[in-house]
């Protein structure tokens, strides 16, 4: 199935690199289609639906939106707290400088 592009002029090449593009597109669409029925065939084999397995997994990863839980609390202001992780606040910093330590100011 070679084809001799040497022989093909400017506008017989570009209605070739069209076919190939598209072609491209198909192909992808038809590697997914196939990866998504034998992802079926493996849940329904393993007496699951494929959408369980999916929810399964959908909350992997980072979690937006939750926040630590507070281990630190200023101690000259107790709504200003710190989960220890990330960057230490300017009042851990002024309270570890105050001769404090992560113990003292523990919740």
């Amino acid at each position: 199935m070679a084809i001799d592009i040497t022989t093909l002029n400017v506008s017989e090449l570009e209605a070739l690199s069209k076919e190939i593009e598209t072609r491209k597109i198909q192909v992808a669409e038809e590697a997914k289609q196939n990866a998504y029925n034998e992802m079926l065939a493996i849940a329904a084999k393993h007496g699951v639906s494929f959408e369980e397995v999916v929810a399964l997994h959908s909350g992997k990863g980072r979690r937006s939106g939750l926040k630590a839980a507070a281990k630190y609390a200023n101690p000259n202001d107790p709504s200003q707290t710190w989960s220890g992780r990330g960057r230490k606040p300017g009042w851990v910093h002024e309270a570890l400088e105050a001769g404090k330590s992560l113990k003292d100011i523990e919740i």
